[in-house]
C-alpha cells in the first residue's frame, strides 16, 4: 500500500501505516510505531525501484497489498484502482500473481484481473443465471431486448413476467463515459415500470449472496413464490 502510495494512488483510505517488505527469515529489527513489517517468500531484488524512495513496482506492489488486505473487498479494490488510475496493467499483475503458488485469495485476484482485462473474461449473464439457479430463483430471460423513448436497450437479465430487470456491471462500467449511459437506459427501464437492480460482476465475484437476496426480494414482491411450479420468465 505504501509502495502504491508513492507510485501515486488515489481515493483508497489507507490503515494509516507504512508497511515494509523484508525477506522470509531476514529477522528485521522492531520497527518503530506506525510501521508495519510483512515478510515475504516471493522477494526479488529486481522487483525493487531505486530512484527515489526504494520501494516496489507498481504490479509487485498491487500484489502485495492485495495479498496482504483486510478483506476480499479491498484487495479487489487494490488491484482495480492500481489499473483504472494507470500505475500498472493487468497483464502485469497476472504475471507477479503467477509467482503465487499458495495463498488464500489467489484464485480471487486471478479472477479480478481477467475481470480488468477488457471485461474479455468477465463474469456474465449466464453465470448469473447459474448462480439463479442454485439459489432456487427462476429462470430468467438473457440479453433481452427493449424499446424506449430513448431508443433500443439490450439487458443482461430479465424476469418479464415479473418486470424485473438485472443489470450486471463489469470493471468497464466505471468509465464516466459508461457511467452517463448506464444511468440514462436504467432511468428509461425503471421509468417503464421494471425494478432495475445494478450488480457488479466483482461483487458476484466475492459474496453473491447479498445481490441474490436482493433478486429474491424483488421477485417476491412482484408476485413470485418460492414453493411455486418453475416455469420460464415469458
Amino acid at each position: 500500500m505504501t509502495a502504491l502510495q508513492a507510485a501515486g494512488l488515489r481515493g483508497i483510505v489507507d490503515d494509516g501505516f507504512i508497511h515494509v517488505a523484508a525477506p522470509k527469515s531476514s529477522r528485521p529489527l522492531p520497527p518503530p510505531p506506525g510501521v508495519r513489517v510483512h515478510e515475504t517468500r516471493r522477494w526479488r531484488d529486481e522487483d525493487a525501484l531505486t530512484s527515489g524512495i526504494v520501494r516496489t513496482r507498481p504490479e509487485v506492489a498491487t500484489v502485495q497489498a492485495s495479498l496482504w488486505a483486510r478483506s476480499d473487498l479491498e484487495a479487489s479494490l487494490y488491484l482495480v484502482a492500481a489499473v483504472q488510475q494507470r500505475l500498472t496493467t493487468a497483464e502485469a499483475i497476472g504475471d507477479v500473481l503467477e509467482r503465487v503458488q499458495r495463498d488464500k485469495r489467489r484464485r480471487l485476484l486471478r479472477s479480478v484481473v481477467e475481470e480488468v482485462r477488457d471485461g474479455v473474461h468477465s463474469l456474465n449473464e449466464l453465470d448469473f443465471a447459474e448462480l439463479c439457479r442454485r439459489r432456487g430463483l427462476p429462470e430468467p430471460d438473457r440479453q433481452v431486448v427493449v424499446l424506449h423513448p430513448g431508443g433500443r436497450a439490450f439487458l443482461d437479465v430479465r424476469w418479464r413476467r415479473w418486470r424485473v430487470t438485472v443489470e450486471i456491471d463489469g470493471v468497464g462500467h466505471l468509465r464516466p463515459d459508461r457511467w452517463v449511459e448506464d444511468s440514462l437506459r436504467h432511468n428509461e427501464i425503471a421509468l417503464s415500470g421494471d425494478v432495475v437492480l445494478r450488480v457488479p460482476s466483482l461483487g458476484l465475484r466475492i459474496d453473491p449472496a447479498p445481490y441474490l437476496d436482493a433478486v429474491d426480494r424483488a421477485l417476491q414482491r412482484a408476485g413470485w413464490r418460492p414453493d411455486a411450479p418453475q416455469r420460464p420468465s415469458r
